[in-house]
């Protein structure tokens, strides 16, 4: 049985939140569904649409690979980004 701290891997669905891949896995963001300063202040770190970011663990914080710099982001937050994956955990 699935816990909420262990995210499902959605490779078979088109869209998944953030929150719900697994570490190690690209993915590339397609829609940032937050409040609009919410998506603003995300596309100035490099959260923009059609990224390719690499999610590199998810436990307290997600912290992704986003053009070459890691950063955090909170679960909540991490659940209002909607990715397509783009393929199995690969080695770094």
């Amino acid at each position: 049985m699935e816990t909420l701290a262990e995210p499902i891997e959605c490779h078979r669905a088109p869209l998944c939140p953030l929150s719900k891949v697994r570490a190690g896995m690209a993915v590339r963001i397609k829609q940032l569904p937050a409040a609009p300063e919410i998506t603003q202040r995300l596309r100035e770190i490099g959260f923009c649409e059609e990224s390719i970011i690499k999610l590199l663990t998810s436990q307290a914080n997600f912290i992704c690979l986003v053009c070459n710099a890691r950063l955090a982001i909170s679960e909540q937050l991490a659940q209002t980004i909607l990715v397509e994956p783009l393929g199995w955990p690969h080695a770094a």
